[in-house]
């Protein structure tokens, strides 16, 4: 059985997040233990809102979302949350 690294202790997400970029994880974590688990009262932490828009302006972010590959409601939420940002 091969041993195992310690997986270090993160002062943060990005941190953390760096870490994984440059070390490959099956030299830190047995996945062959792990079990399947379920969370079947999980809410989701996200809320629907209804918001009219021109169906310009709705056209225009479907175009700009293609380009980038994502959904354009994920390009909407990231809109706003960079405006709010600012």
């Amino acid at each position: 059985m091969k041993k195992l690294k310690k997986i270090p202790k993160f002062k943060s997400e990005k941190e953390e997040r760096e870490f994984w970029q440059i070390h490959d994880s099956t030299e830190y974590v047995d996945y062959k233990t792990f079990q399947h688990v379920q969370f079947p009262n999980l809410k989701l932490t996200t809320k629907p809102i209804t918001l009219r828009l021109p169906a310009g302006l709705i056209d225009r972010l479907k175009i700009e979302a293609h380009k980038m590959d994502v959904p354009y409601q994920a390009l909407i939420k990231k809109l706003i949350f960079e405006g709010l940002a600012k």
